[in-house]
């Protein structure tokens, strides 16, 4: 007798017999670290984690027996065994493996930081990133987050998404401005994301952060898809909006058509 086909209802059931709670419950607790920059307490984790006390407690003497958690009964802290788990994505990422070489002449020409970012959700996240030796730069390091919407690499990211798509996704967002040029106005949001896809590159001039303008273009796959953004930013003392658009635009789309048929 042939098999039958699972209903709708059976898939999600199957689905969620799947699903490991406990597992789940250990990732929050990891991600709560990254909240404060400090040791936190058993009640900051709880609060964060939004878990009850007794299941955090247990979580963290499960992650101190691993080597992932250190803590004196009162505070904890990750360890650096944590960087196991980027490592691994990163060394497994297609994406940074073919973009970094790329990226370093990039950032050699342009005297100044190249970044790569994909899209998680309503912030994009930055996974590779190469700096000229001259150039001190802090806050953009791998893993780090910005809210999508105010970002050139997060608006060319947005910008991947059919034009209802995005204005359902834009809608659902909270817009909370970064800065005071931060714009928040959701339908000139969806309009700029718009005409930033039609010119093939976004210049965000300090909406995300006072004092750092940044172009970004996207970096597609073989078939065209958008699967990235690449960025050049700089602090305004150190080159204008045109400057941007003159010197960095052409290195950054040079090195996303370098990379289409690497990537697939």
């Amino acid at each position: 007798m042939p098999r039958l086909k699972r209903t709708e209802e059976e898939e999600k059931a199957r689905e969620g017999s799947e699903f490991i709670e406990t597992l789940d419950r250990g990732l929050r607790v990891i991600q709560s670290f990254g909240i404060d920059r400090r040791p936190m307490t058993l009640s900051d984790l709880s609060k964060s984690a939004n878990l009850p006390r007794a299941t955090v407690r247990r979580i963290l003497m499960t992650l101190v027996r691993s080597g992932f958690v250190v803590g004196d009964e009162r505070l904890f802290s990750l360890t650096p065994r944590v960087l196991l788990l980027a490592s691994a994505y990163l060394t497994s990422n297609q994406i940074s493996t073919v973009m970094q070489p790329l990226m370093d002449e990039v950032a050699g020409k342009a005297k100044e930081v190249c970044s790569l970012a994909i899209l998680d959700g309503e912030e994009v996240v930055f996974i590779a990133r190469s700096s000229p030796a001259r150039v001190f730069s802090t806050g953009l390091d791998i893993g780090y987050r910005l809210p999508a919407f105010c970002t050139s690499v997060g608006r060319v990211l947005l910008g991947r998404l059919a034009n209802d798509e995005l204005t359902r996704t834009v809608d659902g967002m909270k817009l909370a401005a970064q800065t005071q040029s931060t714009l928040v106005d959701k339908s000139a949001v969806i309009a700029t994301i718009i005409a930033d896809r039609t010119k093939g590159y976004s210049l965000v001039d300090q909406e995300a952060e006072e004092g750092f303008r940044s172009i970004s273009v996207p970096i597609r796959r073989y078939d065209g898809a958008v699967i990235a953004a690449a960025n050049i930013g700089a602090h305004v003392d150190r080159i204008t909006t045109g400057e941007m658009i003159d010197r960095f635009l052409p290195l950054l789309k040079e090195m996303s058509l370098a990379a289409q048929p690497l990537l697939v």
